[in-house]
């Protein structure tokens, strides 16, 4: 369930934006200084009436993927300048050969239509990623970029000495930052929410997206069920790629929705060390085992505590490889054999890393194993849940209880933990809380540990990003990660600040072996 807070616009005019539109939902609960023309309004979350805010979505006939695409890096970008809505910046030549990237990248995909901004960075990137397909690129103005006013066009130190406290709130406190008498952020989402019943009305399996940085952070918060107090919160790079499947339900409504990948970007997602303009502090880097000797042909479910199989090796050499971009000081595995396989592939590279020329000394990195990560110990904790689940199965697959383990779980596809019985995320949940508190004691203000590397299970990894956002266990599905993939989480302040997440089951470093955005065009249905 998500939760919205609704002001009372009878007694507190000011806290509704310039239309009378209702608040999203603030992500903990704290006081926040909304401010407006003459007062600061106080509010308490925990002291306000809540309710459901989820957007509903029109029922579906077929599963629907939409793959989003930011432009490639523009002139202004480049400057440092503050770009907004605006329309005077082109691709620069490093933001040309970012879009080629991407449509080599998405060149062998099968989609079925592609709605682009019609800002001119945005629709170049759009017909160069779109190539020599048929169908004409489909213009859509909500998808433009978010309106700055009187920001835009001013270098980012213009802006503070022009505007001061409130080039200051833009910072830090963008949702409720207002300019010229419009809530930006507030008004984008609103705007990128409006996009998505023109997207899914569409006739179409797979569907392409390219727009801008803020509005596609915005698309996607929205369909996942986000306020707009998660703006900056999921990184957008310059030709970063994300996607969003929309699976219909079997008794029919609003379809389940989950992020398949966030911001697969053409270079290294660990390269930058920014995260949303800001200095990276400490950072998580969630690595995914790769695949077993029983897994390859079930997707990825969960298969015992078995070896990795050569794929799995190929999977975690490749991990090991992307990661020499960073110092990694500490690896925390779960002791299931391929979570370990893995974390030794990774620390061995990273040793060997300095001493690649003569007279050098190995670097020592600290491999730890926690108990908790055991995803097989999880679920075979919650008995009662696993015989429900054998129970399904039996009925599926009409085969005898005593012969079930839980090698046989339904295979892990986009949403999968959408399946699972209630009493079963409660378990995972409750575990990965204590797991997500020893990641963030590796990586404490006083730890000279900068990068933390943690190896495990999709859904214990999946668990470890809501608790990233401050979500709770009923945003298991949401999210999607598979066999070899990696998730990067950012703290610019420090853990004790908040996360960003600079990326979700990236797998372009797993080269031809990496998974596919889409279908491939050969691919029946």
């Amino acid at each position: 369930m998500i939760l919205l807070l609704r002001p009372s616009l009878s007694s507190s005019p000011c806290v509704s934006d310039h239309r009378n539109k209702t608040f999203f939902p603030l992500r903990t609960t704290r006081h926040v200084s909304i401010r407006c023309s003459s007062t600061v309004q106080e509010i308490d979350n925990s002291e306000k009436e809540l309710r459901s805010s989820s957007l509903t979505f029109p029922p579906l006939r077929a599963a629907k993927r939409v793959v989003l695409v930011r432009h490639g890096q523009s002139t202004w970008n480049a400057e440092g300048r503050i770009q907004g809505s605006s329309d005077f910046s082109v691709l620069t030549n490093k933001g040309l050969s970012q879009a080629e990237i991407s449509r080599q990248m998405l060149i062998n995909d099968r989609f079925d239509a592609c709605f682009a901004s019609p800002l001119a960075r945005s629709k170049r990137t759009a017909e160069i990623i779109w190539g020599a397909r048929e169908e004409q690129i489909i213009p859509e103005y909500d998808l433009r970029e978010i309106d700055l006013y009187s920001f835009q066009g001013l270098l980012k130190h213009e802006g503070q000495e022009r505007f001061g406290s409130a080039f200051r709130q833009w910072q830090v406190d963008a949702v409720n930052f207002v300019i010229d008498g419009h809530y930006p952020v507030r008004e984008l989402w609103e705007r990128a929410r409006s996009c998505w019943p023109k997207i899914l009305a569409h006739d179409s399996r797979s569907v392409l997206v390219v727009a801008h940085n803020a509005v596609n952070q915005a698309l996607i918060a929205s369909a996942i069920g986000l306020g707009p107090e998660y703006f900056r919160s999921l990184l957008q790079s310059n030709c970063g790629v994300s996607v969003l499947d929309f699976i219909p339900r079997s008794e029919g409504g609003s379809p389940h929705i989950c992020l398949n990948r966030l911001n697969q970007t053409p270079g290294s997602p660990i390269a930058d060390e920014k995260s949303g303009g800001r200095e990276t502090n400490k950072r998580i880097i969630l690595v995914c085992h790769g695949s077993t000797l029983s897994n390859t042909e079930d997707g990825f479910s969960f298969a015992g505590d078995r070896p990795l199989d050569m794929l799995g090796v190929i999977q975690s050499q490749k991990s090991a490889e992307l990661l020499l971009d960073l110092k990694v000081n500490s690896i925390i595995s779960s002791p299931n054999k391929a979570c370990v396989e893995t974390a030794m592939a990774i620390s061995k590279v990273q040793e060997a890393a300095d001493c690649l020329g003569a007279d050098c000394v190995p670097r020592h990195v600290e491999l730890k194993q926690i108990g908790n990560l055991d995803i097989e110990t999880i679920f075979q904790q919650s008995k009662m849940a696993s015989n429900l689940q054998l129970k399904l199965l039996k009925c599926r697959m009409s085969v005898s209880l005593d012969t079930m383990d839980i090698s046989s779980f339904p295979t892990i596809q986009s949403g999968w933990l959408n399946r699972i019985e209630d009493v079963l995320k409660t378990t995972l949940w409750d575990q990965s809380k204590k797991i997500w508190q020893s990641v963030l004691d590796e990586i404490s203000d006083e730890s000279s540990t900068d990068v933390a590397v943690v190896v495990g299970h999709p859904a214990i990894h999946i668990a470890l990003l809501g608790h990233c956002l401050n979500l709770t266990k009923e945003w298991f599905g949401s999210f999607h990660l598979d066999a070899g993939s990696i998730s990067v989480l950012d703290f610019p302040e420090g853990p004790k600040g908040g996360g960003v997440v600079r990326c979700i089951n990236y797998t372009a470093h797993l080269g031809r072996w990496s998974i596919p955005i889409t279908r491939s065009a050969e691919d029946g249905e």
